[in-house]
Protein backbone atom coordinates (compact mmCIF):
# COMPACT_ATOMS: atom_id res chain seq x y z
CA UNK A 1 0.00 0.00 0.00
CA UNK A 2 1.54 3.62 -0.87
CA UNK A 3 2.61 4.99 2.47
CA UNK A 4 0.56 8.10 3.82
CA UNK A 5 3.20 10.31 3.20
CA UNK A 6 4.06 9.82 -0.31
CA UNK A 7 1.77 12.63 -1.53
CA UNK A 8 2.56 12.61 -5.02
CA UNK A 9 2.16 8.77 -5.69
CA UNK A 10 -0.92 9.16 -4.48
CA UNK A 11 -1.83 11.82 -6.60
CA UNK A 12 -0.18 10.31 -9.24
CA UNK A 13 -2.47 7.00 -8.84
CA UNK A 14 -5.82 8.42 -8.45
CA UNK A 15 -5.83 6.53 -5.05
CA UNK A 16 -9.08 7.15 -3.34
CA UNK A 17 -9.41 9.26 -0.24
CA UNK A 18 -12.82 9.40 1.95
CA UNK A 19 -12.65 13.09 3.13
CA UNK A 20 -14.37 13.69 6.50
CA UNK A 21 -14.20 17.61 6.47
CA UNK A 22 -17.21 19.38 5.90
CA UNK A 23 -19.20 19.80 2.79
CA UNK A 24 -18.07 24.09 2.74
CA UNK A 25 -14.95 22.75 3.40
CA UNK A 26 -14.63 20.09 0.31
CA UNK A 27 -16.37 22.91 -1.98
CA UNK A 28 -13.49 25.22 -1.51
CA UNK A 29 -11.00 22.81 -2.54
CA UNK A 30 -10.82 18.41 -2.94
CA UNK A 31 -9.12 16.48 -4.99
CA UNK A 32 -10.78 14.28 -7.92
CA UNK A 33 -10.58 11.11 -6.24
CA UNK A 34 -12.16 12.32 -2.99
CA UNK A 35 -15.15 11.52 -1.72
CA UNK A 36 -16.74 13.78 0.54
CA UNK A 37 -18.11 11.64 4.13
CA UNK A 38 -17.92 14.10 6.67
CA UNK A 39 -17.24 13.63 10.39
CA UNK A 40 -19.47 16.86 11.11
CA UNK A 41 -21.75 18.70 8.87
CA UNK A 42 -21.65 22.13 8.32
CA UNK A 43 -23.41 23.30 11.71
CA UNK A 44 -21.91 21.24 13.36
CA UNK A 45 -18.25 22.17 12.38
CA UNK A 46 -19.42 25.62 12.67
CA UNK A 47 -20.60 24.94 17.05
CA UNK A 48 -17.75 22.61 17.61
CA UNK A 49 -15.42 25.92 15.90
CA UNK A 50 -16.83 28.63 17.89
CA UNK A 51 -16.67 25.94 21.43
CA UNK A 52 -13.07 25.91 20.63
CA UNK A 53 -12.54 29.33 20.51
CA UNK A 54 -14.32 30.28 23.28
CA UNK A 55 -13.21 27.23 25.96
CA UNK A 56 -10.59 25.24 24.32
CA UNK A 57 -9.99 21.97 22.67
CA UNK A 58 -11.01 19.60 25.36
CA UNK A 59 -14.56 21.42 25.24
CA UNK A 60 -14.79 21.32 21.43
CA UNK A 61 -13.91 17.56 21.82
CA UNK A 62 -16.85 16.86 24.25
CA UNK A 63 -19.53 19.08 22.03
CA UNK A 64 -18.54 17.41 19.03
CA UNK A 65 -18.75 14.00 20.22
CA UNK A 66 -22.23 14.97 21.97
CA UNK A 67 -23.20 16.28 18.34
CA UNK A 68 -22.35 12.71 16.51
CA UNK A 69 -23.74 9.95 18.35
CA UNK A 70 -26.29 7.16 18.97
CA UNK A 71 -28.19 6.57 15.47
CA UNK A 72 -26.05 9.95 13.61
CA UNK A 73 -22.87 8.28 14.37
CA UNK A 74 -23.85 5.07 13.52
CA UNK A 75 -25.29 5.90 9.95
CA UNK A 76 -21.83 8.04 9.25
CA UNK A 77 -20.07 5.03 10.13
CA UNK A 78 -21.87 2.96 7.77
CA UNK A 79 -21.12 5.25 5.04
CA UNK A 80 -17.70 4.91 5.44
CA UNK A 81 -17.72 1.32 5.70
CA UNK A 82 -19.51 1.25 2.77
CA UNK A 83 -17.34 3.43 0.82
CA UNK A 84 -14.39 1.21 2.05
CA UNK A 85 -15.56 -2.10 0.97
CA UNK A 86 -16.35 0.04 -2.76
CA UNK A 87 -12.63 1.30 -1.94
CA UNK A 88 -10.50 -0.82 0.42
CA UNK A 89 -7.45 0.48 -1.39
CA UNK A 90 -8.70 4.04 0.21
CA UNK A 91 -7.51 6.46 2.66
CA UNK A 92 -8.72 8.80 5.68
CA UNK A 93 -8.79 12.50 5.21
CA UNK A 94 -9.54 15.66 7.44
CA UNK A 95 -7.79 19.45 6.67
CA UNK A 96 -4.23 18.43 8.61
CA UNK A 97 -4.51 14.95 9.58
CA UNK A 98 -5.75 15.92 13.03
CA UNK A 99 -8.54 14.92 15.25
CA UNK A 100 -11.20 13.94 12.72
CA UNK A 101 -9.31 11.51 10.81
CA UNK A 102 -8.56 9.77 14.04
CA UNK A 103 -11.67 10.19 15.49
CA UNK A 104 -12.96 8.42 12.08
CA UNK A 105 -9.96 6.08 12.12
CA UNK A 106 -10.73 4.97 15.30
CA UNK A 107 -14.43 4.27 15.09
CA UNK A 108 -14.07 1.95 12.04
CA UNK A 109 -11.51 -0.02 13.37
CA UNK A 110 -14.08 -0.16 16.43
CA UNK A 111 -16.16 -1.86 13.34
CA UNK A 112 -12.90 -4.35 12.15
CA UNK A 113 -11.91 -1.99 9.39
CA UNK A 114 -8.51 -0.29 9.52
CA UNK A 115 -8.22 2.22 7.46
CA UNK A 116 -4.78 4.62 7.05
CA UNK A 117 -4.48 8.26 7.24
CA UNK A 118 -3.05 11.11 4.85
CA UNK A 119 -0.26 12.65 7.39
CA UNK A 120 -0.94 16.34 7.65
CA UNK A 121 -4.70 15.66 6.08
CA UNK A 122 -5.53 17.96 2.61
CA UNK A 123 -3.52 20.29 3.30
CA UNK A 124 -0.52 18.17 2.80
CA UNK A 125 -1.93 17.14 -0.54
CA UNK A 126 -3.01 20.14 -1.89
CA UNK A 127 0.83 21.45 -0.85
CA UNK A 128 2.26 18.72 -2.97
CA UNK A 129 -0.15 19.07 -5.86
CA UNK A 130 0.97 22.99 -6.28
CA UNK A 131 4.56 21.78 -5.87
CA UNK A 132 4.31 19.42 -9.00
CA UNK A 133 2.54 21.81 -11.12
CA UNK A 134 5.24 24.13 -10.46
CA UNK A 135 8.03 21.53 -11.18
CA UNK A 136 6.09 19.69 -14.26
CA UNK A 137 5.34 23.10 -15.98
CA UNK A 138 9.09 23.73 -16.78
CA UNK A 139 9.03 21.24 -18.79
CA UNK A 140 8.93 21.92 -23.17
CA UNK A 141 5.49 23.15 -24.44
CA UNK A 142 4.11 23.74 -27.27
CA UNK A 143 0.04 26.17 -27.63
CA UNK A 144 -2.44 24.85 -30.28
CA UNK A 145 -4.02 28.41 -31.26
CA UNK A 146 -6.48 29.90 -33.88
CA UNK A 147 -9.95 31.38 -33.91
CA UNK A 148 -12.99 29.85 -32.44
CA UNK A 149 -14.21 26.70 -33.99
CA UNK A 150 -11.04 25.35 -35.20
CA UNK A 151 -11.54 22.35 -33.19
CA UNK A 152 -8.47 23.23 -30.99
CA UNK A 153 -9.87 21.08 -28.04
CA UNK A 154 -10.14 18.04 -30.36
CA UNK A 155 -6.61 18.59 -31.15
CA UNK A 156 -5.73 18.52 -27.58
CA UNK A 157 -7.76 15.72 -26.64
CA UNK A 158 -6.52 13.35 -29.24
CA UNK A 159 -2.53 13.86 -28.57
CA UNK A 160 -0.99 11.62 -25.73
CA UNK A 161 0.64 14.89 -24.18
CA UNK A 162 -2.47 16.70 -24.38
CA UNK A 163 -3.87 18.52 -21.09
CA UNK A 164 -7.46 19.65 -21.83
CA UNK A 165 -7.70 22.74 -19.62
CA UNK A 166 -11.03 24.06 -20.32
CA UNK A 167 -12.19 20.41 -19.61
CA UNK A 168 -10.89 20.19 -16.49
CA UNK A 169 -12.56 23.62 -15.98
CA UNK A 170 -15.63 22.69 -17.73
CA UNK A 171 -15.68 26.08 -19.55
CA UNK A 172 -14.73 26.12 -22.63
CA UNK A 173 -13.60 29.63 -22.29
CA UNK A 174 -15.98 32.12 -24.34
CA UNK A 175 -19.20 34.09 -23.27
CA UNK A 176 -20.80 30.77 -25.02
CA UNK A 177 -17.99 28.70 -23.03
CA UNK A 178 -20.37 27.29 -20.34
CA UNK A 179 -21.31 23.56 -20.01
CA UNK A 180 -24.47 21.92 -17.38
CA UNK A 181 -21.25 20.82 -15.17
CA UNK A 182 -20.56 23.61 -12.52
CA UNK A 183 -17.37 24.49 -12.84
CA UNK A 184 -15.47 23.29 -9.78
CA UNK A 185 -13.42 25.87 -6.80
CA UNK A 186 -9.67 27.49 -7.87
CA UNK A 187 -8.39 25.22 -5.53
CA UNK A 188 -9.88 21.68 -6.85
CA UNK A 189 -8.91 23.08 -10.63
CA UNK A 190 -6.25 23.63 -9.61
CA UNK A 191 -5.76 20.33 -7.77
CA UNK A 192 -7.36 18.36 -10.94
CA UNK A 193 -4.37 20.27 -13.13
CA UNK A 194 -1.67 18.78 -10.93
CA UNK A 195 -3.32 15.39 -10.90
CA UNK A 196 -3.69 15.11 -15.07
CA UNK A 197 -0.18 16.15 -15.52
CA UNK A 198 1.31 13.85 -12.95
CA UNK A 199 -0.61 10.99 -14.86
CA UNK A 200 -0.34 11.52 -17.94
CA UNK A 201 3.93 12.73 -17.15
CA UNK A 202 4.77 13.58 -20.81
CA UNK A 203 8.10 14.86 -21.37
CA UNK A 204 6.55 17.72 -23.10
CA UNK A 205 3.24 19.29 -23.23
CA UNK A 206 0.46 20.08 -25.40
CA UNK A 207 -2.09 23.01 -24.33
CA UNK A 208 -4.37 25.67 -25.89
CA UNK A 209 -3.48 28.96 -26.52
CA UNK A 210 -5.24 29.97 -23.47
CA UNK A 211 -6.18 33.43 -21.29
CA UNK A 212 -5.39 33.52 -17.88
CA UNK A 213 -9.27 32.50 -17.37
CA UNK A 214 -11.40 29.86 -18.10
CA UNK A 215 -15.13 31.37 -16.93
CA UNK A 216 -13.87 31.85 -13.39
CA UNK A 217 -10.81 29.36 -13.11
CA UNK A 218 -7.81 31.00 -13.68
CA UNK A 219 -4.49 29.47 -14.76
CA UNK A 220 -1.63 29.15 -11.90
CA UNK A 221 0.87 31.61 -12.80
CA UNK A 222 3.71 29.05 -13.02
CA UNK A 223 1.58 27.27 -15.79
CA UNK A 224 1.15 31.21 -17.15
CA UNK A 225 4.12 32.05 -16.93
CA UNK A 226 5.45 28.93 -18.98
CA UNK A 227 2.76 29.52 -21.69
CA UNK A 228 3.95 32.83 -22.26
CA UNK A 229 7.58 31.67 -23.42
CA UNK A 230 5.99 28.34 -25.34
CA UNK A 231 5.92 28.05 -29.40
CA UNK A 232 2.52 27.90 -30.98
CA UNK A 233 1.18 26.49 -33.88
CA UNK A 234 -2.19 27.83 -35.19
CA UNK A 235 -5.17 25.85 -36.58
CA UNK A 236 -6.42 27.52 -39.87
CA UNK A 237 -9.64 25.95 -41.01
CA UNK A 238 -12.18 27.33 -43.65
CA UNK A 239 -14.83 29.77 -42.20
CA UNK A 240 -17.61 27.41 -43.19
CA UNK A 241 -15.91 24.37 -41.84
CA UNK A 242 -15.94 26.19 -38.24
CA UNK A 243 -19.55 27.48 -38.40
CA UNK A 244 -20.24 23.61 -38.96
CA UNK A 245 -18.05 22.51 -35.65
CA UNK A 246 -19.41 25.43 -33.58
CA UNK A 247 -23.11 24.48 -34.84
CA UNK A 248 -22.65 20.97 -33.36
CA UNK A 249 -21.21 22.31 -30.27
CA UNK A 250 -23.51 25.16 -29.16
CA UNK A 251 -26.67 24.24 -30.94
CA UNK A 252 -27.13 20.34 -31.16
CA UNK A 253 -25.03 19.49 -28.31
CA UNK A 254 -25.75 22.18 -25.74
CA UNK A 255 -29.66 21.76 -26.84
CA UNK A 256 -29.51 18.25 -26.79
CA UNK A 257 -27.68 18.21 -23.10
CA UNK A 258 -30.46 20.73 -21.64
CA UNK A 259 -33.97 18.90 -22.47
CA UNK A 260 -31.56 15.68 -21.31
CA UNK A 261 -31.08 17.14 -18.47
CA UNK A 262 -34.24 18.97 -17.27
CA UNK A 263 -36.63 17.55 -19.77
CA UNK A 264 -38.82 19.35 -22.71
CA UNK A 265 -40.26 22.66 -21.45
CA UNK A 266 -37.63 23.84 -18.82
CA UNK A 267 -34.52 22.14 -20.89
CA UNK A 268 -35.43 24.34 -23.82
CA UNK A 269 -35.68 27.89 -21.91
CA UNK A 270 -32.16 26.90 -19.94
CA UNK A 271 -30.95 26.44 -23.35
CA UNK A 272 -32.43 29.37 -24.72
CA UNK A 273 -31.20 31.46 -21.68
CA UNK A 274 -27.65 29.85 -22.19
CA UNK A 275 -27.33 31.63 -25.59
CA UNK A 276 -29.07 34.82 -24.92
CA UNK A 277 -26.57 35.22 -21.82
CA UNK A 278 -23.51 34.40 -23.83
CA UNK A 279 -25.02 37.17 -26.46
CA UNK A 280 -25.37 39.69 -23.44
CA UNK A 281 -22.22 39.18 -21.26
CA UNK A 282 -20.36 40.75 -24.49
CA UNK A 283 -23.17 43.62 -25.53
CA UNK A 284 -20.26 46.72 -24.52
CA UNK A 285 -17.93 45.19 -26.27
CA UNK A 286 -20.52 44.85 -29.23
CA UNK A 287 -21.71 48.17 -29.15
CA UNK A 288 -25.74 47.86 -27.69
CA UNK A 289 -27.12 48.85 -30.80
CA UNK A 290 -25.04 45.91 -32.81
CA UNK A 291 -25.87 43.44 -29.57
CA UNK A 292 -30.01 44.46 -30.22
CA UNK A 293 -29.61 43.36 -34.15
CA UNK A 294 -27.72 40.12 -32.98
CA UNK A 295 -30.38 39.55 -30.28
CA UNK A 296 -33.27 39.87 -32.73
CA UNK A 297 -31.72 37.59 -34.76
CA UNK A 298 -30.95 35.53 -32.22
CA UNK A 299 -34.74 35.60 -31.25
CA UNK A 300 -35.88 34.29 -34.55
CA UNK A 301 -33.65 31.45 -34.92
CA UNK A 302 -34.69 30.57 -31.55
CA UNK A 303 -38.09 30.29 -32.78
CA UNK A 304 -37.40 28.44 -36.18
CA UNK A 305 -35.29 25.72 -34.12
CA UNK A 306 -38.00 25.14 -31.78
CA UNK A 307 -40.65 24.89 -34.85
CA UNK A 308 -38.97 22.87 -36.99
CA UNK A 309 -35.34 21.67 -35.47
CA UNK A 310 -33.10 23.60 -37.91
CA UNK A 311 -30.11 25.34 -36.84
CA UNK A 312 -29.49 27.08 -39.59
CA UNK A 313 -31.02 30.60 -38.74
CA UNK A 314 -28.41 30.50 -35.96
CA UNK A 315 -25.95 31.41 -38.46
CA UNK A 316 -28.10 35.25 -39.15
CA UNK A 317 -26.04 36.25 -36.17
CA UNK A 318 -23.19 33.69 -35.28
CA UNK A 319 -21.76 34.67 -38.57
CA UNK A 320 -21.40 38.67 -37.79
CA UNK A 321 -20.37 37.30 -34.36
CA UNK A 322 -17.76 36.01 -35.64
CA UNK A 323 -16.25 38.13 -38.40
CA UNK A 324 -16.98 41.48 -36.19
CA UNK A 325 -15.99 40.59 -32.92
CA UNK A 326 -14.36 37.11 -32.18
CA UNK A 327 -11.75 36.71 -35.40
CA UNK A 328 -10.27 39.86 -34.90
CA UNK A 329 -10.13 39.98 -31.43
CA UNK A 330 -8.03 36.75 -31.20
CA UNK A 331 -6.03 37.93 -34.27
CA UNK A 332 -4.79 40.57 -32.70
CA UNK A 333 -3.97 38.60 -29.71
CA UNK A 334 -1.99 36.26 -32.53
CA UNK A 335 -0.19 39.11 -33.67
CA UNK A 336 1.59 40.24 -30.64
CA UNK A 337 2.91 36.31 -30.22
CA UNK A 338 4.03 36.17 -33.81
CA UNK A 339 7.25 35.37 -33.02
CA UNK A 340 6.52 32.58 -31.38
CA UNK A 341 4.04 31.02 -33.76
CA UNK A 342 6.23 27.91 -35.36
CA UNK A 343 3.64 26.02 -37.91
CA UNK A 344 0.34 27.23 -39.35
CA UNK A 345 -1.95 24.96 -40.94
CA UNK A 346 -5.45 23.37 -41.17
CA UNK A 347 -6.59 20.89 -38.65
CA UNK A 348 -5.60 17.88 -40.13
CA UNK A 349 -2.11 19.60 -40.99
CA UNK A 350 -1.57 20.99 -37.41
CA UNK A 351 -2.65 17.47 -36.05
CA UNK A 352 0.19 15.99 -38.36
CA UNK A 353 2.77 18.61 -37.23
CA UNK A 354 1.93 17.87 -33.61
CA UNK A 355 2.18 14.04 -33.98
CA UNK A 356 5.46 14.22 -35.80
Amino acid sequence: MTNGTDFRAILRTGTPIIDVRAPVEFQQGALPAAINLPLMNDEERAAVGTCYKRHGAEAALKLGHSLVKGEKRQQRIGRWVEAFHQHPEAYLCCARGGQRSHITQAWLREAGIDVPLIVGGYKSLRQAAIAATAEIVQRPMVLVGGCTGNGKTDLIRAHAAGIDLEGLAHHRGSSFGRTLVPQLSQASFENALAVEMLQRDAPRWVLEDEGHMIGANHLPECLRNSMAKASIAVVDDPFEIRLERLREEYFTRMHRDFLQASGEEKGWQEYSDYLHHGLFAIRRRLGLQRFAQLKEKLDSALVEQQRDGSTEAHFSWLKPLLAEYYDPMYRYQLEKKAEKIVFKGNYEEVAGWLRA
